[in-house]
C-alpha cells in the first residue's frame, strides 16, 4: 500500500487496526486524498489475516466535520457531475468496504461528526460515543441528501425520524443518539478509549468467522442491496449538486454567513 498521508494515522496491535482522522485543526474534514487513503486502509484490512477488528476515530476534539468544502466547491467549478462522480468512485466504496468486511468495525466517536463525517461513523457496526459527540445526519446545510446512509438511516431510527434528522439537520447529542440506536454506548471523553477496546478486547474473544458471517447475513436481510441504494442515491445527488441551494449553501459556509435558499 502506498505511504499514508499525514490526514489519516494507522496503527496496528493484537489484531486490531486503528485507523484515527488527523486534521484536528480544521475538525478533520474528509477530502478525496483522505478517503481514499482510507478505502486502502479497509481494503488492507480486509484482506489481512492479521487484522481481525478495526478502530475508526478522530483527533483532536472532532471525529469529522464532514466534507472539505473547499475542495467540494473547486470540485464542481470543473464539472456539475463531478460530486457524484466522486462519490461513486471514493465515498460509496468506502462505505460498502465497511459495511460488506467479514470483520467488526467500531467507530469511536470523540465529537461532533457532521455531515459525510456522521456517515462515516454511522456505517460502522458498532459506535462508541463520547459524551461530548453530536451527530448531524444531514446535508442539507448545502442542499445535498445525506452521503451513504439514506437507508441505513432510516432502518436504524425509522422513517418519520429518518426524514426529521435529514430536513432539519440538528444535531443529535450523545444521549439522543443512545436512545434512537445510533450509538451502542456513551461514556465519559476520559474513558472512551478504554470502554472502546474493552468492547474491541470482547470482540476479538469471539469466533471471528461467526462474527462476520453474521454481520453478513444481517446486511442481506435489508431487502435492497446497499448497492442499489447508493447508486440510486448518486443519481439524486447528482441533481441537488446542480441546484442554486447548494451553490447557496457552499457559499454560505465560506463566507460565514446563514443560507438564503429558494
Amino acid at each position: 500500500m502506498a505511504a499514508l498521508p499525514g490526514s489519516l494515522l494507522q496503527a496496528q496491535v493484537a489484531g486490531v487496526m486503528t485507523l484515527t482522522l488527523n486534521r484536528p485543526k480544521l475538525s478533520n474534514p474528509l477530502d478525496a486524498e483522505l478517503i481514499a487513503a482510507l478505502r486502502d486502509c479497509f481494503q488492507e484490512a480486509r484482506d489481512s489475516a492479521q487484522v481481525r477488528c478495526v478502530v475508526l476515530t478522530g483527533s483532536g476534539r472532532s471525529f469529522s466535520c464532514g466534507a472539505d468544502i473547499p475542495e467540494l466547491e473547486a470540485l464542481l467549478k470543473e464539472s456539475p457531475h463531478a460530486y457524484a462522480e466522486e462519490l461513486r468512485e471514493l465515498l460509496y466504496p468506502l462505505i460498502l468496504l465497511i459495511r460488506g468486511m467479514e470483520k467488526p468495525v467500531v467507530a469511536s466517536v470523540n465529537g461532533p461528526a457532521a455531515g459525510v463525517g456522521a456517515s462515516l461513523a454511522l456505517a460502522c457496526d458498532l459506535k462508541v460515543a463520547s459524551e461530548d459527540a453530536t451527530f448531524v445526519c444531514s446535508c442539507s446545510a448545502v442542499g445535498l441528501l445525506p452521503c451513504g446512509i439514506t437507508g441505513l438511516l432510516a432502518r436504524q431510527v425509522g422513517l418519520s425520524r429518518a426524514l426529521e434528522l435529514a430536513w432539519t439537520g440538528r444535531p443529535v447529542h450523545s444521549q439522543e443518539a443512545l436512545s434512537l440506536g445510533l450509538v451502542n454506548q456513551v461514556v465519559p471523553a476520559y474513558r472512551l478509549e478504554s470502554s472502546t477496546f474493552e468492547l474491541v478486547r470482547v470482540l476479538l474473544e469471539g469466533p471471528g468467522r461467526c462474527a462476520g458471517l453474521t454481520k453478513k447475513a444481517m446486511n442481506l436481510c435489508s431487502g435492497r442491496s446497499l448497492e442499489e441504494e447508493l447508486d440510486y442515491e448518486a443519481g439524486l445527488q447528482d441533481i441537488l449538486v446542480s441546484a442554486k441551494n447548494h451553490q447557496e449553501g457552499v457559499a454560505a459556509i465560506l463566507e460565514k454567513r446563514p443560507p438564503v435558499f429558494d
